[in-house]
């Protein structure tokens, strides 16, 4: 087992970095930050020279490939990280150098225990892409076909074990400050990132993704997952089919090669809704990097790393969520929070309505690009602080993935309505799902007719819905001694810890100024 003393080296290195980056100072200055890290903030930037505004990114980069893939994850909570770090984090896409070629050849020659010649007739020695876990060469099978190969880098397995232990040490001495920081669950942020990097480490796990997102879509013609070659994919490679088509981020080539950019962005949203609401299994990862056009106009994804699951109960409860948020039912989408059990029975239902309206109303009826989006998170985080509610792990890939898709669609359109682009797929779903009683209940809101059939069909609705809930167990966390578990130990730690910092601190300044 790693002892403190090693943690806290790692974290002291890593927080001068972050320093160097300007990336400590909204940590300093948030008021929900405990005393003890703000203190350890301020020592590591000592002596440093910040940039004016800071660089998330470029700090994360600089720790090295654990840190990008976390940053990607903290990307998807502007609640802990604040609204301008989550926007910074988003460009942590394909951001690190490649591995040299010759590791590449070993690393695949040592996956398949045979010459690269006698897998590939073609591999391209220059990677098409490079990120935190692995990167994409193209290549020519022995039997013809254009294919991309996706291969770990050698060693990423252990570097990234050894990271992972510091940020569960650190994320359990932090949680256990309590108050705000408690609930914002930072435990199962690093449990979940656990769990989605293991399974990105894994290769085999990648193409089973990719190969159970096809099937899902199989009835969209909009949308393509590139096939899988299964005898040439083991737990370090991956290949797969080459996508030939335009990065869906390279507007102007797609204009010039006359895309509708509004069909496309139609067809964006509506694929991300297919596969969360419908299908309950989605892509996780769909920024820029990750989309391609073909000349039909079909939307090609790549990347299966990070998958996101919702069980039904709770897709029922997404899906009602936003068509009551698309027709300004805020009564309703305030009950589901509660039935939910996202928010403590002790509150108010009409109070939280009423929250929601706020935060709401400003949003129905415009185009994205009138929206200001830091207004609208800043609303919904203070309702989130007001009502008691806690952070929604399952929910976090799903919260990413949307915002992720609404950036890519106004990028397409700046024109575009989520709403109203959204309403239509979201009330068809649910009058699918649920059956007539579903559609009746519709036409009832609508004409206010037939009212006393209300307490009928919402009996006949219950009954037909799961009863387990939506939010699926949290993920087990890792037993972790706390330095100051033991009595009047405490005092003693932390005096001690501020020394270390200190003086590792100081060492780092002089080494600088020298």
């Amino acid at each position: 087992m790693t002892r403190p003393i090693t943690h806290i080296f790692r974290l002291l290195k890593w927080g001068r970095t972050l320093a160097r980056h300007g990336a400590l100072r909204g940590i300093e200055a948030a008021p929900t930050t405990p005393t003890s890290v703000k203190r350890l903030c301020r020592i590591a930037r000592l002596g440093t020279i910040q940039p004016k505004n800071p660089d998330y990114a470029a700090a994360f980069q600089a720790i090295g490939p654990a840190a990008v893939k976390l940053g990607q994850t903290l990307a998807t909570r502007p609640d802990l990280v604040g609204e301008d770090a989550a926007r910074n984090l988003l460009m942590l896409q394909d951001a690190l150098a490649p591995v040299a070629f010759e590791r590449i050849r070993q690393e695949i020659e040592a996956a398949f225990e045979a010459p690269l010649e006698s897998i590939y007739s073609e591999f391209d020695p220059i990677p098409v892409g490079s990120a935190s876990i692995a990167q994409v060469h193209r290549a020519v099978t022995s039997d013809g076909r254009q294919v991309a190969v996706k291969v770990r880098r050698p060693g990423i397995d252990k570097q990234f074990a050894r990271d992972i232990e510091t940020y569960e040490w650190a994320a359990a001495h932090v949680e256990a400050f309590g108050g705000e920081v408690a609930r914002l669950r930072p435990r199962e942020v690093i449990a979940n990132f656990r769990r989605w990097t293991l399974r990105e480490l894994d290769l085999r796990r990648e193409a089973a993704s990719a190969s159970e997102l096809a099937d899902a879509m199989v009835a969209v013609p909009t949308f393509q997952v590139p096939a899988i070659d299964w005898d040439r994919t083991t737990s370090r490679v991956m290949t797969l089919d080459w996508i030939d088509g335009i990065k869906i981020s390279h507007r102007d080539a797609l204009v010039a090669a006359g895309h509708d950019m509004e069909a496309l962005a139609g067809n964006l949203v509506h694929a991300f809704l297919r596969q969360a609401i419908a299908e309950g299994y989605f892509h996780a990862d769909m920024h820029q990097g990750n989309l391609f056009v073909k000349a039909d106009g079909t939307i090609a994804a790549v990347d299966f790393g990070i998958m996101g699951r919702i069980n039904r109960q709770a897709r029922y409860w997404l899906a009602e969520i936003l068509y009551g948020l698309t027709t300004g039912n805020y009564r309703r989408v305030a009950e589901i929070h509660f039935e939910a059990q996202y928010v403590p029975d002790y509150h108010s239902v009409e109070e939280f309505a009423t929250a929601l309206r706020a935060v709401g109303e400003p949003m129905r009826g415009k185009p994205v690009s009138e929206l200001s989006v830091g207004q609208m998170l800043d609303g919904l985080f203070a309702i989130t602080r007001d009502f008691d509610m806690q952070t929604q792990p399952h929910l976090l890939l799903l919260q990413k993935t949307m915002v992720m898709v609404e950036g890519v669609a106004t990028m397409l359109n700046p024109k575009i309505n989520m709403w109203d682009v959204s309403g239509p797929f979201v009330s068809e779903w649910i009058r699918d799902e649920l059956g007539p009683e579903a559609a009746l209940a519709d036409g009832i809101r609508e004409q206010g007719k037939t009212l006393a059939l209300i307490p009928d069909i919402i009996r006949r609705l219950d009954a037909q819905l799961p009863r387990k809930g939506g939010a699926p167990p949290a993920p087990p966390l890792p037993e972790i001694a706390l330095m100051w578990d033991k009595g009047e130990r405490k005092r003693w730690w932390r005096y001690a810890l501020t020394a270390i910092a200190g003086a590792a601190a100081g060492a780092a300044a002089l080494n600088w100024l020298g």
